[in-house]
């Protein structure tokens, strides 16, 4: 398999030299690490060429390195059923910098977009609705971000006893609770909730 994603790659290597700056072979796909500018060529090089035709995109996501100056790798899965091959593709950007958006290649890349930008704050430029997709109204910060703080952020809710929308620190319903990961079958030294009955 090894030997078909390299003939792959050395086929686009060979028709985007200037585009791609990388690439590797791991765990049977093929990463490439392209300029970010020339995504949208890329993309339509991948989507329409014979020997890829990689004509679904699987998911957008991004990858926050805050140690470094361009610290987002925006990452890109495509697979082409016709040749039976997935296919990464990475790029890097920063906060500032909006990545050109891959709509109009592929039209179900505005929801992953628009979760990178929520998620991350990753800008996408040219998309046609860029605005967060899965955070509350009036939000700040990006949830995803390694230096996103834990606390201190309000959420938005409505609250049926003063009939109104009310804003709230963000809390956590769950308490903390201690599983003890043991063998259904083995059984726990303890009675659990629920069997004291079996007892009598």
């Amino acid at each position: 398999m090894d030997e078909s994603l390299q003939d792959l790659a050395d086929h686009i290597l060979g028709q985007l030299e200037d585009a791609v700056l990388g690439h590797s072979i791991a765990f049977g796909e093929l990463t490439l690490r392209v300029q970010a500018q020339r995504i949208v060529r890329v993309m339509k090089f991948l989507r329409d060429d014979a020997s890829c035709q990689f004509s679904t995109m699987i998911d957008i996501t991004a990858v926050d390195h805050v140690e470094r100056p361009m610290r987002f790798d925006v990452v890109y899965h495509l697979l082409s059923m016709h040749q039976n091959q997935r296919i990464r593709i990475v790029l890097e950007t920063d906060e500032e910098t909006a990545v050109p958006s891959i709509v109009s290649i592929y039209p179900v890349a505005n929801w992953f977009e628009r979760e990178a930008f929520d998620m991350y704050g990753v800008l996408f430029s040219d998309h046609p609705d860029l605005r967060r997709i899965l955070t509350d109204y009036g939000f700040s910060g990006y949830p995803l971000r390694k230096d996103f703080p834990l606390t201190g952020y309000v959420e938005l809710r409505y609250d049926d006893d003063r009939k109104r929308v009310v804003y709230e620190p963000v809390k956590l319903m769950q308490e903390f609770r201690s599983f003890d990961f043991m063998s259904p079958w083995e059984g726990v030294d303890y009675v659990l909730p629920g069997d004291e009955k079996a007892e009598g």
